[in-house]
C-alpha cells in the first residue's frame, strides 16, 4: 500500500514532504492538547485521484498508551498546515 501512495504521488508529480514539514505538524499536533509525553505521532500526505477528495490530505495519527490510534485528515498539503487547521481537525 505505502508503494501505491508513492507512485501516485509520482504520477501527480507531488514531492514528498521534508522532514522540516513533518516535525513542524507533529509539534503543531502535539501543542493542541495536552498529550502524555509518551504519545507517538505520525504524519502523511496522501495523494487521492478519486474526484470526490481533495486532492492531497495530511493525515495526523496519534497513538496514545492505552488508547486507540486516532486518525486525522486535514483536506490541505502539509506545507499549508497551520495551527488553526490541526485545532479544528481535533475539536480544540
Amino acid at each position: 500500500m505505502a508503494r501505491l501512495g508513492a507512485f501516485l504521488k509520482g504520477a501527480l508529480g507531488l514531492s514528498r514532504p521534508d522532514r522540516e514539514s513533518i516535525e513542524r505538524v507533529k509539534a503543531l499536533a502535539r501543542a493542541a492538547r495536552p498529550f502524555p509525553p509518551e504519545t507517538a505521532f505520525a504524519v502523511n500526505e496522501i495523494a487521492c485521484t478519486d474526484p470526490a477528495c481533495p486532492g492531497i490530505e495530511t493525515v495526523i495519527l496519534i497513538m496514545e498508551p492505552g488508547a486507540k490510534t486516532r486518525a486525522y485528515k486535514i483536506s490541505k498539503p502539509m506545507d499549508q498546515m497551520t495551527e488553526q487547521d490541526i485545532n479544528d481537525a481535533f475539536g480544540s
